[in-house]
């Protein structure tokens, strides 16, 4: 095979986890108990990038391919470890950072390199199929190759990210790495399982994947049986662990070309992500135009790399092309070579027009809002919160998109300076969190149109419980004024950068009216630095605030 003009070689989705990995002697069983070393010669707890797509994609990039990644994670430390993992090796990423917790996995690794892996799949199991047409549907369409697992994402996202790729032409990839009965039981249904293996150009899986499915003792009876699975796959692989790799290959005439292909020997370390190895040197192998049974070859080569290191992402550029070329070496066959490795470099960049109009702009936006505060709305928006509490009512703040992170921030502000409030979820409150609601509780809702739909379906179900509406936006005669009892106009002639729709400036006109509700609340309260202090005792702010400082 040779390369295509599309901009990435491989694509893939799937797990991307932060591997915590503690060795020891050995690993227990139930009720068993041990004692780590006190002597410093073994750590007690390293961490590794790791997760089945994204060690695949890592190893497939040190081989040359361009290589780019996309899903779900939090803003969190694991996020953070995992995106900075990629860049090193220059692996491009999209990643959506609305996920509840990035992907982690406690391995324990015992001194002859055999482990155990618990998984928690966090946000990586909250990738939806609409997210794939919403986000990532040109990022799946942009590769050679689109490849995935069956490990934690839900089996519907990888059918439907399937679906899309072969709709294009994109030959897609998959890494059936946990047994059927946990696929079924945790990531969907056996119609799905069997829909995505019909989907399947090049499927790898373990024998220890075949546990509960096929007979993991008659390893060729397995692979034949894999295939039947998989009546559209060109290349079926069965990884034996030491003992090398099983492929069939379809022929012209569609009959099976069964083949094993052995592994050398490897001083093992740790045969975490050995599986993942293989099949980003599988993939190299086939996007580099080599025939089946060196594409086996380069990936029994990057397997036995990788269980010379800790962890399953490669350790290192160079260390890890070196070890592979070794392990190349040691095999019988032709001789292969690595494809170079190229980084993209990115062009000296200098300041954007549109930025110097951006940075030009946003000061006389904020001049004609603070030129346009409606002084008389602010006054009667303090009175009805004053009013509200005084009644027992709470406060909330809500909104959707952009505004819905101000509304975050204004609720800790409020409550930081004398307003307790709270944040509602506008998406939710149609679904049961308008429960968090009670008659006489006021809402604060931001909207710079004042016409978002999911909006107004959650002021409507708030008014419904009897709660009363201070709305924050830019049109008077807007559906959201319509419903508010108070109205704080937040109006800017642009939004500034290149396409004027991001909300930008109309973000910092909503922070200004509702910081400047704010400070008047603060200071009708006659709100002290003790009070303060009471509510901020942590930090900078809290040793500024303290008595007497």
């Amino acid at each position: 095979m040779t390369r295509t003009r599309r901009r990435y070689d491989l694509v893939g989705s799937g797990s991307m986890v932060l591997d915590r990995i503690l060795r020891t002697a050995r690993i227990l069983g139930p009720e068993q108990k041990a004692v780590l070393p006190a002597d410093g010669t073994r750590p007690a707890l390293e961490e590794r990038v790791g997760g089945v797509t994204l060690n695949h994609l890592g190893w497939a990039r040190i081989l040359g391919l361009r290589t780019a990644i996309f899903g779900k994670q939090a803003e969190d430390r694991a996020g953070r470890v995992l995106r900075e993992g990629m860049e090193r090796l220059g692996i491009e990423h999209r990643i959506d950072l609305g996920g509840s917790a990035s992907s982690f996995a406690q391995v324990i690794v015992d001194d002859a390199g055999e482990r155990a892996i618990y998984m928690s799949r966090g946000a990586t199991a909250e990738l939806t199929p609409a997210d794939l047409e919403a986000q990532f549907l040109d990022l799946i369409r942009a590769g050679t190759f689109f490849s995935s697992e069956i490990s934690q994402l839900p089996l519907a996202t990888v059918l439907r990210a399937f679906e899309l790729a072969r709709s294009d032409g994109v030959r897609t990839v998959l890494d059936l790495d946990v047994p059927r009965a946990e696929a079924v039981s945790t990531l969907g249904t056996q119609g799905e399982l069997q829909a995505i293996l019909e989907r399947t150009d090049v499927l790898k899986a373990s024998v220890a994947a075949m546990v509960g499915w096929l007979d993991p003792r008659d390893p060729e009876g397995a692979l034949r049986a894999l295939c039947e699975c998989c009546p559209n796959a060109s290349l079926v692989v069965l990884t034996l662990g030491k003992e090398g790799a099983l492929f069939a290959s379809r022929v012209p005439a569609g009959d099976l070309r069964v083949a094993h292909v052995a592994s050398g020997g490897v001083d093992v370390r740790d045969t975490t992500g050995a599986g993942d190895a293989f099949l980003g040197g599988l993939i190299a192998g086939l996007i580099q135009g080599h025939t089946h049974d060196d594409a086996v070859r380069l990936a029994n080569a990057c397997g036995a790399a990788c269980c010379e290191q800790l962890g399953a992402f490669p350790d290192g550029i160079d260390a890890c092309r070196r070890r592979v070329e070794e392990h190349l070496a040691r095999q019988s066959g032709a001789p292969l070579e690595l494809a170079e490795l190229e980084f993209r470099r990115l062009p000296d960049l200098e300041l954007r027009t549109e930025t110097h109009s951006f940075i030009e702009a946003i000061p006389a936006e904020i001049q004609r809002i603070a030129s346009e505060l409606d002084t008389a709305a602010l006054l009667r928006a303090t009175k009805l919160i004053l009013d509200v509490e005084r009644r027992g009512g709470r406060v909330h703040v809500t909104g959707i998109g952009k505004p819905a992170h101000a509304a975050g921030y204004i609720a800790a502000l409020l409550s930081s300076t004398g307003t307790p409030a709270v944040v509602l979820d506008a998406s939710e409150t149609t679904h049961g969190s308008a429960g968090q609601l009670r008659s006489g509780d006021l809402v604060i809702a931001i909207s710079n149109s004042g016409g978002t739909p999911e909006l107004l379906a959650a002021l409507q179900a708030a008014c419904g419980v009897g709660a009363r509406i201070i709305g924050v936006t830019a049109d008077l005669e807007s559906p959201l004024s319509q419903l508010s009892e108070v109205v704080l106009r937040a109006r800017v002639a642009a939004e500034g950068g290149p396409l004027g729709l991001a909300p930008r400036a109309s973000i910092l006109a909503e922070l200004f009216v509702l910081q400047a509700l704010s400070v008047q609340l603060q200071a009708v309260r006659g709100f002290t630095r003790e009070d303060y202090h009471r509510r901020h005792p942590g930090g900078v702010l809290g040793q500024k605030s303290k008595p007497g400082v």
